[in-house]
Formats: structure tokens, sequence, C-alpha cells
């Protein structure tokens, strides 16, 4: 009876004593959990958002070289493919992507692991041995283990299903590398296409805005006297009235039309990525530029068919979805290899402090082979999931395919629109000049008025400003055709690393052969 006494004496002191270890750990528990409770959000200060602003407004076009002279079509591209920010982002996707196929790679390796464990305790781990037939204990207790026991290992392993699908991850990474090139090409088109309108647009700006303002100016003169006229009734009312409504109507005209020319160089300064404020000149073009129908070196450009491949061979949507349903493929393969048996072979060098161990450190190898049966069952919704994914992608491919269609037929069409009303519009402007050529011969023989020459001028003016408006809408559709057709803007050995005058000289090298009008102008004569 006492000797029952004394052991349930011990066992409470035992349970004591391990309450009062478990205490500080309870406590350490408890004050990690309530730390972690109290996190909060917090907004940016208002020194934060200054302090960002000034960041961000000081590296947007930081590191770019600064503009020298005016600035012709091949310069602008240059800059807008150097240093556009949009372009610069699918830059980086594209390194990125590459960065992350890299990383696939190494998951193909053996594993190698390193690790340091350490265990302490404020008394030994002992035990004792209980016969499984009498029931009594047939040791006194014992211990193979040190308080404190620090063990190291250095193991190896290589896992035969884990390598089988790194491999199919790192070709479907290899593919997504391709799809960051081709949205990388997409935006280049695009950036290209706006490139050539806005340039357009800036040079008639640059040309015609100073003779806009000044007629302006003129027009309100001629309008004030006008007025008079018909206040002091020196005249009929009906004449100084019908001048004034078509003076009006011109200068309406002559402003809708200098409200698109007066943000055409802040559109293309934009696109160039030069710093707001920064100012420039565009290079006027040479006005004797025979404007011709479209031609593409190598490609018969009345032939539909031959037209229609070309596009669906190079659009970039029509590329990128053509690698998706390829990296989808690679998927059914991950399935049926996530459905195998997984075979792991490892070895390492072990050792432990333990001084109890007769061996303190030693070799270890082994395999080890596992199952998990339930892939075996998952693998038919796997396969219609992959399936299912196939087809979407190709409906997919088969909707832009039209799409790719339609955009290469009316950006033709719209080029060959654009070139009859660039030649209506080139032929209303020069009869135009030579009328107010007459006009002014009448005005200097004093057979005419101030006020006719002045409308006269101004209806030029007017028909200038629609002329180069239409050989604005002619380039961006010239561009808009290369865009169709998925053909690159840029050469494939050219480089943004290149100097601005360097990478410039390139693009008017390849777009001359490709018989870009401007180009051949600009190309030195043989």
């Amino acid at each position: 009876m006492k000797s029952n006494q004394a052991k349930t004496g011990a066992r409470v002191q035992r349970k004591a004593a391990r309450g009062m270890r478990l205490a500080p750990v309870a406590l350490v528990v408890s004050l990690v959990v309530l730390t972690g409770c109290a996190v909060q959000p917090t907004t940016l200060t208002d020194k934060q958002n200054e302090d960002r602003a000034v960041d961000l407004m000081s590296r947007v076009a930081a590191d770019q070289e600064p503009v020298h002279g005016p600035v012709d079509l091949y310069e602008a591209m240059a800059r807008a493919i150097k240093y556009n920010l949009d372009a610069r982002v699918e830059m980086m996707n594209l390194a990125l992507s590459q960065r992350e196929l890299d990383l696939k790679g190494y998951d193909m390796l053996p594993k190698v692991v390193a690790s340091m464990d350490y265990a302490g305790r404020d008394n030994y781990s002992g035990g004792v041995s209980k016969s499984l037939l009498t029931g009594r204990t047939s040791l006194e207790p014992s211990t193979s283990s040190e308080k404190n026991v620090v063990a190291s290992d250095l193991s190896l392993s290589w896992d035969v299903l884990d390598f089988g699908l790194s491999y199919v991850r790192a070709q479907q990474a290899a593919d997504q590398v391709s799809i960051a090139e081709e949205r990388k090409r997409k935006v280049l088109n695009r950036i290209v296409e706006d490139v050539r309108s806005a340039y357009w647009r800036a040079a008639s700006a640059e040309r015609l805005m100073g003779k806009i303002h000044e007629l302006e100016e003129t027009t309100q003169a001629a309008l004030d006297q006008a007025q008079k006229q018909e206040k002091a009734g020196l005249t009929a009312p009906l004449a100084p009235l019908t001048y004034q409504r078509e003076l009006l109507s011109i200068r309406r005209d002559a402003q809708a039309l200098g409200r698109e020319l007066g943000v055409a160089k802040q559109q293309l300064a934009a696109l160039m990525n030069l710093a707001p404020g920064t100012k420039y000149t565009v290079a006027l073009p040479s006005e004797s530029i025979e404007w011709k129908p479209l031609s593409f070196p190598g490609v018969n450009s009345q032939d539909n068919a031959t037209l229609l491949r070309t596009a669906i061979e190079n659009r970039p949507e029509l590329r990128e979805v053509a690698y998706q349903l390829r990296s989808n493929d690679k998927e059914e393969t991950a399935a049926y290899l996530r459905m195998l048996p997984s075979l792991r072979l490892f070895g390492g060098i072990d050792y432990s402090n333990n001084d109890f161990l007769y061996n303190n450190n030693w070799l270890g190898w082994g395999a080890r082979a596992s199952w998990n049966v339930m892939n075996v069952f998952r693998l038919h919704a796997e396969k219609a999931k992959v399936k299912a994914q196939g087809q979407l992608l190709d409906q997919r491919q088969l909707a832009l395919t039209t799409a790719v269609a339609t955009q290469v037929e009316v950006s033709r069409a719209r080029y060959a629109i654009r070139l009859q009303e660039l030649k209506t519009a080139k032929r209303y402007y020069d009869v135009q000049a030579r009328i107010e050529d007459q006009i002014d011969a009448g005005y200097k023989a004093e057979k005419l008025s101030r006020q006719t020459q002045i409308r006269e001028e101004m209806n030029t003016l007017v028909s200038r400003v629609r002329y180069d408006m239409a050989l604005a809408d002619l380039q961006n559709s010239y561009a808009n055709v290369y865009a169709s057709l998925g053909i690159d803007p840029v050469d494939a050995n050219m480089s943004t690393a290149e100097p601005v005058n360097e990478l410039a000289g390139k693009l008017r090298g390849m777009w001359a052969k490709r018989q870009d009008a401007v180009a051949e102008a600009a190309a030195p004569k043989a």
C-alpha cells in the first residue's frame, strides 16, 4: 500500500515538473500568436508618396541619348524601339521567362541536401523494458542518448519520376519563352505602326501650325472689318454676312484640323519616351516622294492566298496559340508520368556527436518506391481536361485565322482607299494653290480685295493640312498592312543596345529594301 502511494506521489511530482518546464514554452507560443494577430495594414505616408513620385519621374526617361537635331521617321522608330516603356516591359518579360527556363533545368538534377540537427533536454531520455509474458520490468531505467545531441548529414537523392516531370515542365517553360517572344513582336508592331502615324502628323504640325496661328490673326482682323462694314451699312447687309460665314466656316475647319495636329508632337514624344516638356523638331520629309501601290519583296501582293498564308505563318497571335497547343500536349505526358510509381534513390554521409553510439559516422544508401494509386483513377479526368483545353485553343486559332484574314483584306483595301484619297487631296491642293496665285495676282493689280485674298489663303492652308492628314492616314494604313501580315518591323540582327543613330540607319536600310518610299527617298543615290 505504501509502495503504491509512493509511486503515485512520484508520478504527481514528475507531472508537476513537466508542467513547470512546459510553461515557458506555452508563454513563448502565446506571444508569437498574439504578435501575428496584431499586424494591421498601414498606408503610405505623404513623404513616402512624394519620394516615390520623385523617384519614378527621375527614372522614367533616365539613361537615354539626348535628341540632337531634327528627328526623322527612322530615328523616331529607333527611339521607340529602344526606349518605349511598353516595349521594355515585354523585353523584361521575355528575360524573366528565360530565367524561369534556366531554373527549370535545375529541377532535373539530383537533390543534394546538407542538414544539421540539434536536440537538447534537461534530463536523460531513459527507458525500461517490459516482458510481454510476465508483465515484469526486465531492465532498470537506462539511456542511449546524450542530453544534447548534434547530428548532421549530407545526402544525395534522385527521383526518377520527378526527373521526367521536371523535363516536361522545362519543355513547357521553353514554350513560355517563345510565347513571350511573340508578345514582344506584337507590341513592337503596334509601336512602329503608331510611330508612323504620329510622325506624319507631327511633321504636318511642324510645317503648318505656325502658318495656322498667323492666318488665325489675319482672319480675325478680316472678320472684325467685315463686321464693322455690316454695322456701318456701307454695303448691302448680305455681302458682309456671307463673307463672315465663309471665313468662319474655313476657320472652323482649320481649327478642327489644328486640334488634331496640336498634340501630334506630344504623342510622338510619348512613343519615343522623351521626358515631358522636351523640346525637339521633326525632320520634314521630301515633298517629292512618289507614293506607289503596295509591294512586298518576295511576296505577290496580288495573290490573296499567298498573303493570307504569310499572315497565318507570321502573326504573333497565331504563333502564340501554336505554342500554347504544344505546351498543352505536353500536359498529357505529365499526366501519364504522375500515374506511374515513383522510384527514389538516395545515399549520404551521416555524423552524430552522441557518445552512446558505437559508430558516430557512417555511409547510408537505399531506394524507395512509392505509388499513389489514386493518380490512376484521376488520369481519365486529367486527359479530358487536356483535351478540352486543346479544343478551346484550336477553336481560338480558327477564330483568329478568320480575324486575320479579315484584317489582311481590310488593311489592303484601306491602303488602296487612302492612296486614292491622297491623290485627290494632292490634286485639290495643287488646284487651290493655283487659285491662290491667281487671287494674289488680282490683289496686286488692285482688282481684288484683301478679304478675298485672305479667304483663299485660308482655303489653301486647309487644303494643305488635309493633304498632310491624308498622307498620315496613308502611312498609318501602310504600317497596318505590315502588322496584319505579321512581318517584323525590326530585323533579327538589330539590338536595342546599339546607339540610336546606328539602329536608325539599319531600320532605314531595311525599309528601303522593302520598297518603302520614305526610306528610298532618304537613301543615298548611287
